[in-house]
């Protein structure tokens, strides 16, 4: 599978089993109303109550959908772990060479994080929030973006863009470094523009990242030197 085609894989790896987002419109609009809140006052001050008047549904609706806070929270969080990263999966080109490609995964990744309300709202006010969610064992948020960036991973070693090793180490390297962007948005590093960013991946993170050119061997002066004069 190519990398332009991880947009239509994302929905296929995102939801977590044991995790519902909704689907019908009612739920949609319920967690439509979860975000706006979310973003404007923080996840600990968003109550069941404030979504349904936010919504313009009952509070036992938002109750049958969503059996409580924290199935609400997590609802939320694998739908907008979806959205970002069909965004992500979208800026890459298949036709792009390694470094590229890098590049714009890189420079899409931070666009979503400066640009997404909520992880904007948490970075600045909530980073434990999102140190939470990151840090406990059943993170669907956490599996979600590893196992995009596993694929990604693997599809780059096979084609032989991309550094040998463990792919699910390499991809938690990834989301390690990506969630450091979020809980650490202040950076000494030149990314103000899309321009200096993609310069700065490819300086910086692209040459780690390439696989070992094999040096083929120099013929041994000291063997067959051929018959003297």
């Amino acid at each position: 599978m190519s990398p332009a085609s991880a947009a239509d894989r994302v929905l296929a790896l995102a939801l977590d089993p044991d995790v519902t987002s909704g689907g019908d419109a009612t739920s949609e609009r319920i967690l439509d109303a979860a975000l706006d809140l979310a973003a404007a006052s923080g996840l600990r001050h968003l109550t069941m109550d404030d979504v349904a008047r936010r919504a313009g549904v009952g509070r036992m609706t938002v109750y049958r959908r969503f059996a409580s806070k924290p199935a609400l929270v997590d609802a939320l969080t694998v739908r907008e772990s979806r959205r970002c990263l069909a965004r992500i999966a979208a800026a890459l080109r298949a036709d792009d060479p390694a470094d590229e490609r890098l590049a714009a995964l890189f420079t899409a990744t931070l666009a979503v994080i400066r640009e997404h309300p909520l992880l904007e709202r948490l970075a600045r006010f909530e980073p434990e929030a999102l140190l939470t969610e990151l840090t406990r064992d059943d993170s669907a948020a956490f599996r979600l973006v590893r196992e995009f960036l596993f694929g990604l991973v693997r599809e780059g070693q096979a084609a032989g863009e991309l550094v040998e090793g463990d792919p699910a180490v390499l991809a938690e390297l990834g989301l390690r470094l990506g969630a450091s962007f979020v809980l650490m948005p202040d950076s000494v590093l030149p990314l103000d523009s899309e321009t200096q960013t993609r310069a700065a991946v490819r300086a910086l993170i692209a040459p780690a990242l390439r696989p070992r050119s094999r040096v083929p061997r120099r013929a041994d002066s000291t063997r067959n030197p051929g018959p003297r004069r």
